[in-house]
């Protein structure tokens, strides 16, 4: 008798104010197929991945065959060490290991030839790096903004006796924008020290809490969160992010301009940072193939995590 191949996905986010909305849209062909869903929420990447529960149930369900399949790498693993202990409990098991996105989508992540082998773990320290390197560089940011006598973060709206007034009003009915009229502030401050209480239940779906109202305060903080920096794009990168599947990426390389240095060049890219992040991310497989390319690879996440800096001392 043949036995049944499945496809089981894998879902994690770090905090319980988090959701896995964005995975579940990556993954929705799968969860519509009724793939078995198992996850991990408010699971810090600290945990190795075969140390979490959802994943460790997984592994006792899957058979001989079946595929893993996660939204991104950073669901499951974010260090060299995690992947290391990681890829022998899955060719142990015969199980293969896929990416919907990211540097390491388009290969079996669990497969044990030497070519993978190789790719596997100089892509994971890659991953490993920049983000060490973000982390360092948000501390020295943050460490610099305090010592120019810069506030870190927005004073509260309300007081804990006011907030404590909001969350048993919310409970006896009242509604959300009755409250931020009350108080004089926003609905969005509101919605905040509701959900840091846990009483708003929040969908996986955040745009059904939307109304028209309210379209403008999500692309003000939308704004914030990822802000437009300009970062100039080595042309070696430049020349592999056009051919990319992403419309995003593609429009901002279009819109660039290009900056002629001696015998290369860079554009010069206007863009949110979650669209540079995404050009370092997709162009670093076909750099790394030559010293040009690991070169072109190092300069332009080194000018994207200066930016960042700049842009979160400033």
């Amino acid at each position: 008798m043949t036995s049944v191949v499945t496809d089981r996905l894998y879902l994690r986010h770090s905090t319980d104010k988090q959701t896995d909305a964005r995975q579940r849209h990556a993954l929705a062909a799968l969860l519509a197929a009724g793939a078995p869903v198992y996850e991990d929420p408010a699971t810090s990447s600290r945990i190795l991945s075969i140390d979490r529960p959802g994943f460790q149930q997984l592994l006792d369900e899957a058979s001989v065959g079946d595929t893993i399949r996660i939204a991104d790498a950073a669901r499951l693993f974010r260090s060299v060490a995690d992947v290391l202990a990681l890829r022998p409990v899955l060719a142990r098991r015969g199980l293969h290991l896929r990416v919907e996105s990211g540097l390491l989508s388009g290969i079996d992540l669990a497969a044990t030839d030497s070519g993978t082998t190789m790719v596997v773990n100089v892509l994971a320290s890659v991953l490993q790096f920049q983000r060490e390197l973000i982390a360092e560089n948000t501390v020295e940011g943050v460490a610099a903004a305090r010592a120019a006598g810069k506030m870190i973060g927005r004073p509260a709206a309300l007081s804990e006796d006011q907030a404590a007034d909001v969350v048993s009003a919310y409970k006896k009915g009242a509604a959300v924008k009755g409250l931020a009229r009350q108080y004089g502030t926003s609905p969005k401050t509101i919605r905040r020290v509701l959900d840091d209480a846990g009483v708003r239940e929040v969908p996986d779906d955040l745009s059904v809490l939307l109304d028209p109202e309210d379209q403008e305060h999500v692309a003000d903080d939308q704004a914030a969160a990822d802000p437009v920096v300009v970062v100039d794009v080595p042309g070696l990168a430049a020349e592999q992010l056009l051919v990319v599947d992403d419309d995003a990426i593609r429009e901002a390389l279009n819109s660039g301009q290009t900056i002629r240095r001696g015998q290369g060049y860079s554009v010069r890219v206007a863009a949110p940072i979650s669209v540079h992040t995404a050009m370092v991310e997709h162009s670093s497989t076909a750099l790394m193939q030559s010293p040009a390319g690991r070169k072109a690879h190092r300069v332009h996440s080194n000018r994207l995590s200066e930016t960042t800096q700049a842009n979160l001392a400033s």
